[in-house]
C-alpha cells in the first residue's frame, strides 16, 4: 500500500487536508484510503513491469530508504532480525534491505497485484530470501507475530485517509502493530501527514519514543518545518500483558519454575517462593502468572 506512489518530499498522493474534516480529526475522506484504489494502482503497475520492466516509484523517495537502513546499521540491528514491511508496495525497500544482508525479511499487502509486482521484482533481483504474504494488516493472520523491526512508510497515512472510520481502523492498527510486533522491537515510522507530536499521540500506548529521524526541512512565508516526520519507537509491555490466564485445579495451582519476580505483590492470592510460583486461589478461578515466569 505504500510503495509506488509520488516521490520524495512527503507529499505524495496522501497529502493531509487541514481544510477541516467532517470526521473531526483533521483528515478528509479519500479514495487513497480505499482498497479499490490501491488495486487499481498496483494492476496499473503490474502491467507496466511486465510491459517495460518500470519498477514504479518509491514512497518518499530513495532518501527514505536509505534513512531506515542507515539508522538500523547505527544501532547493529543484527542481519538475521525479523523485519516486517507493512505495506510493502512493489517491494523495493525489501530489495533494498536484503542487498544490506538482512536475511529475515517479510512484506505484507492487502493488495494481492502489490504482492504479484513485489514477487516479480524480487525474482528479477534474484533474490530468495525475501517472504511475501497478502495480509490486511487491520487484521492479519495469527501467524504474522514475532518480528524485531516493523517499518511503515505510507500505510498508515493511506489508512487515515479511508472513508469508512478512519479513527476506528486507526485504533486498529496499532493494536496490531503492538500484537504483530516482540516487547523492545522497534516500529520505524515515515509519514507526510502527521507530524511528530501527532504521531506521538497516536501511537502513545504500549510504544514509547525512541528516536527522531532526521528529515528534510522548507522554508516558505518566514515560516520553516519538515515535509515528513520520520519516528522510532519502541514497544513496551503494556500492564493487561503482564499476566495471562491459567486455569487452577483443585486449590493450588502449580507452575513454571524458576519464576522470579522482583514484585511479590503483583496478584493478590498468590505466594512466591524462590523457585516456584502457586496459586493458593479457590478451585476453579482464573490464576493470573506473569508471561515471564
Amino acid at each position: 500500500m505504500s510503495e509506488g506512489a509520488d516521490d520524495d518530499g512527503g507529499a505524495g498522493a496522501a497529502a493531509r487536508s487541514r481544510g477541516g474534516s467532517p470526521r473531526g480529526d483533521g483528515f478528509a475522506p479519500s479514495a487513497l484510503g480505499t482498497r479499490e484504489h490501491w488495486d487499481a494502482v498496483y494492476e496499473r503497475e503490474l502491467q507496466t513491469f511486465q510491459e517495460y520492466g518500470d519498477t514504479g516509484e518509491i514512497w518518499f523517495g530513495e532518501e527514505s530508504m536509505t534513512r531506515l537502513i542507515r539508522w538500523m546499521q547505527k544501532h547493529k540491528i543484527p542481519l538475521d532480525a525479523s523485519v516486517l514491511d507493512i505495506g510493502t508496495g512493489n517491494g523495493v525497500f525489501l530489495v533494498e534491505l536484503a542487498k544490506f544482508g538482512f536475511s529475515d525479511i517479510t512484506g505484507i499487502d492487502y493488495s494481492p497485484s502489490a504482492i504479484q509486482l513485489s514477487g516479480n521484482i524480487i525474482e528479477k533481483e534474484g533474490l530468495s530470501n525475501i517472504k511475501l504474504k497478502v495480509e490486511d494488516f487491520l487484521n492479519p493472520s495469527t501467524k504474522l507475530s514475532g518480528f524485531h523491526i516493523c517499518i511503515d512508510k505510507g500505510t498508515f497515512d493511506a489508512i487515515s485517509l479511508n472513508p469508512d472510520n478512519a479513527i476506528e481502523k486507526r485504533k486498529q492498527y496499532v493494536k496490531s502493530l503492538s500484537r504483530v510486533l516482540k516487547v523492545k522491537g522497534f516500529f520505524l515510522i515515515t509519514s507526510c501527514n502527521w507530524t511528530k507530536e501527532e504521531l506521538l499521540n497516536e501511537f502513545s500506548e504500549g510504544f514509547e519514543l525512541f528516536e527522531e529521524l532526521r528529515t528534510p526541512r522548507f522554508s516558505f512565508g518566514g515560516r520553516s518545518g519538515n515535509s515528513v516526520a520520520a519516528l522510532v519507537f519502541q514497544k513496551t509491555l503494556l500492564y493487561s500483558e503482564l499476566f495471562h490466564p491459567v486455569s487452577c485445579k483443585r486449590d493450588i495451582c502449580c507452575v513454571f519454575s524458576t519464576c522470579q519476580l522482583g514484585n511479590q505483590g503483583l496478584c493478590s492470592g498468590l505466594r512466591l517462593t524462590t523457585h516456584t510460583l502457586w496459586c493458593t486461589m479457590p478451585s476453579q478461578l482464573a490464576c493470573f502468572l506473569p508471561q515471564w515466569c
